[in-house]
């Protein structure tokens, strides 16, 4: 079973929000935009299904690759899932966490270049500054190695002319960046069609939260591999705490 399928060019904002799952590592509960969806392929083997396409039943973690490693590192996620789909039998890659990463960054750029095929970027400073001036601008994105006097800029700009605009830093540089919307030493981005602005913000913020750099989930925690079993613990504590 891969761990992701290939996007699709038409999602839609009301199949991603649905009723709200529960994460079985911490009991914290969300939209499933917010969580991880695990499911069982052939011969048992637990897998992501970061489009919710999979058949059969699933489980739900939250989107934080700390607590992920935390409760792998304890053995909980592996009772945990034993648990959701009544089976002990279940194969647990050890890399989970890594094709869980490598999804969500493939997903959330290949989203970015979706969008801009579709028309809906807007690229280039002063084009990005005259949108915000107009406030037309729904998305303003900045790739992590952004100029921060460009940066600070463009946000002056989105703070004075299009306050309600929401503001991503990615968890990635402008190759990567420019490489997803297959033009050259692109920074900045902007998107102005609100269906468009939806869809990529969903995808970026799972990302960053999973990432720990993003504003909204849990916040960042560390989980070495040396660390000892109470700071695991409390680091799945804290993130269930801080989704309620």
């Amino acid at each position: 079973m891969e761990p992701d399928e290939h996007l699709t060019p038409e999602p839609t904002v009301a199949a991603a929000e649905g009723p709200e799952r529960r994460c079985i590592l911490t009991q914290a509960h969300g939209p499933r935009a917010s969580l991880i969806r695990l499911a069982i392929g052939p011969e048992d083997q637990v897998a992501a299904d970061l489009g919710n396409k999979f058949p059969g039943r699933g489980a739900w973690i939250v989107a934080h690759r700390g607590v992920l490693e935390a409760a792998m590192a304890k053995g909980k996620l592996k009772g945990a899932l034993a648990r959701a789909f009544k089976s002990n039998s279940l194969k647990l890659p050890d890399n989970l966490a890594e094709q869980i990463s490598i999804g969500l960054e493939r997903r959330a750029m290949d989203r970015l270049g979706l969008e801009n095929r579709a028309g809906h970027l807007i690229w280039g400073h002063e084009r990005i500054g005259e949108a915000l001036l107009k406030g037309r601008v729904r998305l303003l994105v900045h790739a992590a190695d952004a100029a921060p006097d460009g940066t600070s800029k463009l946000e002056a700009r989105r703070r004075g002319a299009s306050p309600d605009t929401h503001s991503l830093v990615l968890p990635v540089g402008r190759e990567q960046l420019s490489l997803a919307l297959g033009r050259e030493n692109v920074v900045h981005a902007a998107i102005a069609n609100a269906a468009s602005a939806a869809r990529v913000i969903e995808a970026l913020e799972r990302w960053a939260a999973w990432t720990g750099t993003g504003s909204a989930g849990t916040a960042a925690i560390a989980c070495d591999d040396d660390e000892n079993e109470d700071q695991a613990d409390t680091a799945i504590a804290v993130a269930a705490d801080e989704r309620h």
